[in-house]
């Protein structure tokens, strides 16, 4: 199966070089670079799904870098992150609201028929294949983990 979203990111690489946008050129590249990463690491070629979880952890490096360069100081770092997450965000899927992740989490709890914490790893098995890419996976994690214990 063809990988959408890595093709939209080849080709937006074309067009942003032919623009001469230097800084979206190399922040397209550092996508592109970390998917070539996955498919020589995994000896597998990916696809969409495989995509979005890559480009959540990127955005996910990305908050996480904002945050400790704000803490620093360093204005020029943060505009630079803060530009490469909002490119990320031009190819990751809208957010999933509260609301819709809590219903989410109780149709999973109720299809692994999970009971304790114990069934949590079952659970996470089902809701990372339908909210990769939508939802924060460790949010995730801990409103399971709140479901199952209360």
């Amino acid at each position: 199966m063809a990988c959408v979203i890595k093709t939209q990111l080849t080709n937006a690489v074309k067009d942003a070089l032919k623009d001469g946008r230097k800084q979206e050129v190399g922040a397209l590249r550092l996508m592109l670079a970390a998917i070539k990463q996955q498919e020589v690491d995994s000896r597998v070629e990916v696809d969409d799904v495989m995509v979005l979880a890559i480009l959540g952890k990127l955005a996910k490096q990305r908050r996480e870098s904002i945050s400790h360069y704000e803490k620093a100081g360093r204005d020029d770092l943060v505009a630079q992150e803060r530009f490469e997450l909002d490119l990320l965000g031009a190819y990751l899927p809208d957010p999933l609201s509260d609301t819709e992740i809590d219903s989410a989490i109780r149709e999973a709890i109720a299809g692994a028929g999970a009971e304790s914490p114990k069934d949590m790893g079952r659970v996470m098995g089902l809701l990372k294949v339908s909210l990769q890419g939508h939802a924060d996976m460790g949010v995730v994690s801990a409103k399971v983990k709140a479901h199952l214990s209360g």
